[in-house]
């Protein structure tokens, strides 16, 4: 599903009359014509949702996700997400415990155009590489990142992350994917090439790597690398699974 399916964002369209208007066969903004007979569409609605069309189509030129993150409800953020995927930062961070302003970060891992950066504290993991990591991403996925990930990063390095987030553990429990994350890629059938370690195994091969083990840290730099390169695929699943879950249209479109 792509923004420009979506009316949702207009004052007065709820989910019911957003799906009238698909119903309809409005599903794409260039679709909507004033006159169209529709529950819910009165003259000023109209109005309203031509205004709206007029104004995200140049957003949409201008790659403004910020836009869209503003103007669609938090819920329906994953709407965002066939439109910048290329330019979504998947990110994943390891630690020494569970509370940001006692333990650290150790490793941070980003996946982005089909390239994997990781970062490593004490020898690259800096405020500025991380704000330069975050600079050409139109959109960040991660899984309880705006829970964990986030605030985690936020209070140990000051710095501040305010580009539009997709925290996929909502959506993918929208579709019936409950639990964690390694759980959830079982069930959908996301394979891994290394065992899975657990974030005590985490925060003990970080341990090791303090003193001296370099296999430790290759070890959990590799475990942190995958689980940011799965969450791509978990995107595409979620996203595909509501897609076909929510738009009314998305049997009939090609490509799909």
């Amino acid at each position: 599903m792509r923004i420009e399916n979506s009316f949702i964002p207009v004052e007065g369209v709820g989910e019911t009359t957003e799906r009238r208007l698909w119903e309809r066969g409005v599903t794409t903004w260039e679709e909507f014509d004033p006159a169209v007979d529709v529950a819910g569409v009165g003259t000023t609605t109209a109005e309203r949702i031509e205004s709206f069309i007029a104004e995200a189509l140049a957003r949409l030129d201008d790659g403004d996700s910020a836009y869209f993150d503003r103007e669609f409800p938090s819920g329906e953020r994953w709407r965002l997400y066939e439109n910048f995927r290329e330019e979504t930062c998947f990110f994943d961070i390891e630690t020494t415990g569970l509370d940001e302003r006692r333990d650290r970060v150790t490793t941070v891992s980003f996946h982005q155009g089909g390239e994997t950066t990781t970062l490593v504290a004490g020898e690259n993991l800096t405020a500025r590489r991380l704000r330069e990591q975050f600079a050409d991403a139109s959109l960040l996925a991660t899984f309880n990142g705006a829970r964990f990930d986030v605030p985690f990063l936020e209070t140990s390095f000051d710095v501040e992350i305010d580009t539009p987030h997709l925290d996929l553990m909502y959506p993918a429990k929208r579709i019936g994917l409950s639990g964690g994350l390694k759980p959830i890629e079982k069930q959908l059938g996301i394979d891994r090439d290394r065992p899975d370690i657990s974030g005590r195994d985490a925060v003990r091969l970080w341990h090791e790597y303090e003193r001296g083990s370099d296999e430790a840290l290759e070890t959990l730099v590799s475990y942190n690398r995958e689980d940011t390169v799965n969450l791509r695929t978990l995107a595409d699943a979620v996203c595909e699974a509501l897609d076909e879950q929510v738009f009314v249209g998305a049997p009939e479109r090609d490509g799909d």
